[in-house]
């Protein structure tokens, strides 16, 4: 999953950065509110973590213009404000979920899996298509009684491809599920970690689909 992180403060934003890489997701990271609306214009993201106390636009106004123009797009706020008020009118403009500094990068992870299953319309923690399970916040995969631990590029894709089961993903679209801006995209990555996941979970987990892509089983 691709999260857009909004923060300006280069500590932090290095710490979210390497902390969310590290739980799996595919990170980009901007300074300031009006780049913020124009990334979120021109590229897809799955998730938004938005500092308020932002340059060039308050993290109150990205938000209301995100929701004025109709964008569902799930949004946690990140900030120090820790005021009722800050929490009711951010909550209030659209806000997902409301976290003041300092917290536990922990709770943020889980705060942000719970955002996506609601976004996601799920009630239970795992991901599954009848077949594979796949836990989010331990890495695990599952299928035919087979447990075993994926790393995070591995988790990425296979959770690209459930969340969506039956849909035929390009390589392009997984290389995104994978890759932040800033990071290079290694050669014959997919393939790679397509490999590895069928060696765990059997070659039957992932499909190819000649000339257009991979996807899992629709759900049963």
């Amino acid at each position: 999953m691709r999260i857009l992180l909004v923060e300006d403060d280069q500590m932090i934003g290095d710490a979210l950065c390497v902390a969310l890489r590290d739980a799996a997701y595919a990170v980009d990271w901007v300074k300031d509110g009006e780049t913020a609306l124009r990334v979120l214009d021109n590229h897809e993201h799955d998730a938004v973590l938005l500092d308020l106390g932002l340059p060039r636009r308050d993290g109150l106004e990205v938000l209301k213009k995100l929701r004025t123009n109709g964008t569902t797009l799930p949004v946690i706020i990140i900030t120090a404000r820790d005021g009722i008020e800050d929490r009711v009118k951010g909550l209030d403009l659209g806000a997902d979920d409301y976290l003041t500094k300092p917290f536990d990068i922990d709770e943020l992870l889980a705060r942000l899996r719970a955002t996506l299953r609601r976004q996601g319309g799920q009630a239970t923690p795992l991901l599954s298509n009848g077949i594979i399970n796949l836990d989010p916040a331990t890495r695990e995969a599952s299928k035919g009684g087979v447990v075993c631990l994926l790393s995070a590029r591995e988790f990425s894709l296979l959770q690209a491809l459930l969340i969506r089961p039956g849909t035929i993903l390009t390589r392009a679209q997984l290389e995104e599920s994978i890759y932040g801006w800033n990071e290079e995209v290694e050669s014959n990555a997919v393939d790679f970690l397509i490999h590895g996941i069928r060696k765990k979970l059997g070659i039957d987990a992932i499909k190819n689909v000649r000339g257009a892509g991979w996807m899992v089983a629709r759900n049963k």
